[in-house]
């Protein structure tokens, strides 16, 4: 049985994919899981942040290996040029703790993410754009993309964008749990007293329903029901 996990940090990532699956929670991980007669797919999040994946990963393989994994989820742009609500593959990722450097796909376009280990601010965005050459900024994907180099499972990567570089948003490290769960109720209070956050909060979430529309649309462009890259003209094929 061939087994596809998809990691990502927060249920809305993961919404439009997995709508009509078979969800339940274990162990502080929420699971969706489709079957069909020759595997499964399994979607799993545990919050955001490094160690959130590897709960999220664990959980996973608890019920059986892990033939293809793929790390999905909204990330900042890191650039001017990169518009929030678009739908990137990512062909490397970048510990920026650890300096590692991770492969994924081959695609014909490169495009490097960072890995942080807080949600950037636009200084941040700035310094790892030029640190790194990268163009995307995550908290999740270096966790992924190395567990999956250490199990020697094939590794993919497609982020979405919600934020762009100079977007005005408040900082949103002080609503994240220790564990990486987002605390909606404190900060739904925090935005309701500061209405000049208000227009950019607006058009990140437009921008993050988009970009996880996108994020299933490419996913279910990319592979097949058994996990295998759909070939066109040779080459794999996306929506944007």
């Amino acid at each position: 049985m061939t087994r596809t996990a998809i990691i990502a940090a927060m249920p809305g990532e993961l919404k439009p994919l997995v709508r009509h699956w078979r969800h339940q929670h274990s162990n502080g991980v929420d699971l969706w899981t489709w079957r069909f007669d020759e595997g499964e797919w399994i979607a799993a999040c545990a919050g955001a942040g490094q160690s959130a994946a590897m709960r999220a990963f664990a959980q996973v393989e608890q019920s059986g290996p892990i033939q293809v994994v793929l790390s999905v989820g909204w990330v900042g742009a890191l650039t001017q040029n990169i518009a929030p609500g678009t739908t990137h593959r990512v062909s490397g990722v970048i510990d920026s703790r650890t300096g590692e450097r991770f492969q994924a796909a081959a695609w014909q376009q490169e495009r490097w993410l960072v890995t942080s280990p807080r949600v950037a601010n636009e200084q941040e965005k700035r310094r790892f754009a030029a640190t790194y050459a990268a163009s995307l900024v995550d908290m999740e994907a270096a966790a992924v993309a190395r567990v999956a180099a250490m199990r020697d499972i094939p590794f993919y990567c497609i982020k979405a964008v919600s934020d762009g570089l100079t977007d005005n948003l408040p900082d949103l490290n002080r609503f994240l749990s220790p564990a990486g769960k987002f605390l909606m109720t404190r900060f739904v209070l925090f935005a309701l007293l500061r209405p000049w956050y208000w227009p950019a909060l607006l058009r990140m979430g437009e921008n993050s329903k988009r970009a996880s529309q996108g994020i299933a649309e490419s996913l279910l462009d990319f592979l097949d029901e058994r996990g295998h890259i759909r070939k066109r003209n040779g080459y794999p094929g996306f929506r944007h």
